[in-house]
C-alpha cells in the first residue's frame, strides 16, 4: 500500500513511524518547505518557543531529557525533530520543496493522484492509495485586510516569515496583534528598537510562564529513571485541570481566571497600561498565553500600546480610528494563521468528484477530525476540533496516527481498495462535538476557534483522556470498506 504524507512537521513525522513499524513501507513525505519542521521551521522570531512543557510537547516514544529548560525554544524543537526522524530512518521519505497543489480520487482505480510543485514552477504527481494530510492549523499566515497595507514605504513581514536581514536597532517599529507570537517577540525586540507601539485588538489573559535554565540539579534529576514519566503525569493532570476550567466558566473557570486576573495585576503596575490590555472577555473563550515577560513590557518607556482600531495603512505607517498616522520605519505583522482554511487553497476531490471545499462549505468538520465521509483513505492529522486549550497537541496526535493506521490495517488485511467513514456515523459525531461547547467559555466571544458562523471548528470540546479513549480502538462497523471494480470482461 502507498501512502503519501503531505507535511513533514510533528503530525506527518508520527504518521511515518507508527505506519512503518506496522510495515506499511511505501511511504512519501511531502513538505512545501526547503526543510522540515512544519511550523517550528517557519516560525523563528525573536523568542519562539513552546509554551507547553517540552517533557510533553514531545513524543511519548523519543522522550528527551537534556532540554535547557521547562518550554524550550524554537531551535531546541526543530533539532528535536531532526534528531527523531534520523533515529527513525525516515530521511529516505522526505521530498522537500513540494507545495502540493491538488489531491484527487480515481473511482475506478481506487487511488489518490497527488499533484505538487517546486519553486523554479515544475510539476510532479504521485499516486496513492491513501492520503494522510499533516499541514495542520496554524501553517499558513493572516495578513489583515487593511486598505493600503501595500502602499506602505517602509519595510514590513510577517511574524511567521521572520526577517532576519532587517536590522531592528534604533528603529520605529509597530507590531499589528497581541497574539501568542507577538507575546514572545515583543519582549525582545522592545529591548533594542528606538521606539515600539504595539497594536491590540483585544486584550489576553496570562498565566505566568518560567524559561529560565534549568540548574544542574534540575538537569541531573530529570536523567534518574521515572522521573520523566511522573513529571509528565503531573503535566497531564495540570492541563486537564485548564480544560476544566473552560469547560466550567462559572465555577473552576472562575477560580482561574481570579488566578490569572492576580497575575495580571502584579505585573501590570502602570494603571493605563492596566486598563488597555485589560481583557473584555471570559477567562478562557480565547488563547490564554503564558507570559512573565510581555506585560512588564508593555511598560518600558520606549513602548506604547495602542487600542484604537487601525483604519488603513498609509506609505508612512498606520493610521486609527482617532485620526492619528503612526509613522514607523518597519511593521511587523503578528497576526496569526488562517486558522479555518486547514489545507485549503489546496483543491481535494473525492468520490463522484465531490469538492471538500464545497463539503465543508458550513465550516470544517470531521468524524474524530480524522476521516470525512466520500474521501476514502483520506486521514486528517490535526484537523477539524482536534486543538486542544490546555493540552498538548502531540498527545492527540499520537492517537491519531494509531487511529489511522488500525484503520489501514484493516484495508491492507481485508483485501479491500480502501476505506471510507459512514456519513451517518461522522454526522452523529459531529452533532455530539458541536453539543458538547454548550455552556463552556469558548461559545462566550469571537475568537479564531470559530467560523464566521460561530461554529467551533478549532477544538476538542472535551479532554485529552476522553479523545484518546475515543481513538484508542477503531469500531469497524463505522466504516465501509471500498472495492475496487472489476474491470470489464473479467469474471467476479
Amino acid at each position: 500500500m502507498r501512502v503519501v504524507i503531505i507535511g513533514a512537521g510533528f503530525g506527518g513525522i508520527a504518521a511515518a513511524i507508527e505506519l512503518r513499524k506496522h510495515g506499511f513501507d511505501d511511504l512519501t513525505i511531502l513538505e512545501s518547505a526547503p526543510e522540515l519542521g512544519g511550523t517550528w521551521y517557519y516560525n523563528t522570531y525573536p523568542g519562539a518557543a513552546c509554551d507547553v512543557p517540552s517533557h510533553f510537547y514531545s513524543y511519548s516514544f523519543a522522550q528527551r531529557r537534556d532540554w535547557t529548560r521547562l518550554c524550550s525554544p524554537q531551535p531546541e524543537i526543530l533539532d528535536y525533530l531532526r534528531g527523531v526522524v534520523a533515529d527513525h530512518g525516515l530521511d529516505k521519505h522526505i521530498v522537500t520543496d513540494r507545495k502540493v497543489t491538488s489531491c484527487h480520487w480515481d473511482d475506478q482505480t481506487c487511488r489518490w493522484t497527488v499533484r505538487a510543485t517546486d519553486s523554479s514552477g515544475a510539476e510532479s504527481s504521485y499516486e496513492a492509495e491513501s492520503v494522510v494530510l499533516a499541514t495542520g492549523q496554524l501553517n499558513q499566515p493572516a495578513m489583515p485586510k487593511l486598505d493600503g497595507l501595500d502602499g506602505f514605504t517602509g519595510h514590513s513581514f510577517h511574524s511567521a516569515r521572520w526577517d532576519h536581514d532587517y536590522d531592528l536597532r534604533g528603529k520605529r517599529v509597530a507590531v499589528v496583534g497581541t497574539g501568542a507570537s507577538a507575546v514572545q517577540f515583543v519582549p525582545e525586540i522592545a529591548k533594542e528598537v528606538a521606539e515600539l507601539r504595539v497594536f491590540q485588538r483585544s486584550g489576553n489573559w496570562f498565566l505566568p510562564r518560567h524559561h529560565k535554565m534549568y540548574p544542574k540539579w534540575v538537569k541531573a534529576l530529570i536523567k534518574v529513571p521515572g522521573v520523566q514519566a511522573v513529571r509528565r503525569t503531573m503535566l497531564f493532570r495540570y492541563m486537564e485541570s485548564l480544560t476544566a476550567a473552560i469547560r466550567n466558566p462559572t465555577t473552576i473557570g472562575r477560580f482561574v481566571g481570579r488566578r490569572s486576573a492576580r497575575f495580571m495585576r502584579n505585573q501590570l503596575t502602570d494603571p493605563e497600561v492596566r486598563r488597555k490590555a485589560w481583557p473584555d472577555y471570559t477567562f478562557g473563550c480565547k488563547r490564554v498565553l503564558f507570559s512573565s515577560e510581555y506585560l512588564p513590557a508593555l511598560q518600558r518607556e520606549n513602548v506604547e500600546l495602542i487600542t484604537e482600531a487601525i483604519t488603513r495603512v498609509e506609505p508612512s505607517g498606520p493610521v486609527t480610528e482617532d485620526g492619528r498616522t503612526h509613522e514607523v520605519d518597519c511593521i511587523i505583522y503578528g497576526t496569526g494563521f488562517k486558522t479555518n482554511d486547514f489545507m485549503f487553497p489546496m483543491d481535494i476531490t473525492g468520490t463522484e468528484g465531490r469538492s471538500l471545499r464545497d463539503v465543508w462549505s458550513g465550516g470544517a468538520h470531521a468524524h474524530l477530525g480524522l476521516t470525512v465521509p466520500g474521501f476514502p483513505s483520506m486521514f486528517l492529522l490535526y484537523g477539524p476540533n482536534t486543538n486542544t486549550s490546555g493540552g498538548s497537541i502531540i498527545f492527540f496526535l499520537e492517537r491519531q496516527v494509531g487511529y489511522l493506521r488500525q484503520a489501514l490495517s484493516r484495508v491492507r488485511d481485508s483485501g479491500a481498495a480502501a476505506i471510507d467513514v459512514r456519513p451517518e456515523v461522522e454526522a452523529a459525531s459531529d452533532r455530539e462535538v458541536q453539543s458538547r461547547f454548550a455552556g463552556t467559555a469558548w461559545t462566550m466571544c469571537d475568537s479564531w476557534y470559530r467560523n464566521e458562523n460561530g461554529r467551533v471548528i478549532a477544538n476538542w470540546p472535551n479532554y485529552m483522556k476522553d479523545y484518546g479513549e475515543r481513538t484508542r480502538t477503531l469500531n469497524p462497523d463505522d466504516f465501509t470498506l471500498v472495492r475496487a471494480p472489476i474491470p470489464a470482461g473479467s469474471s467476479a
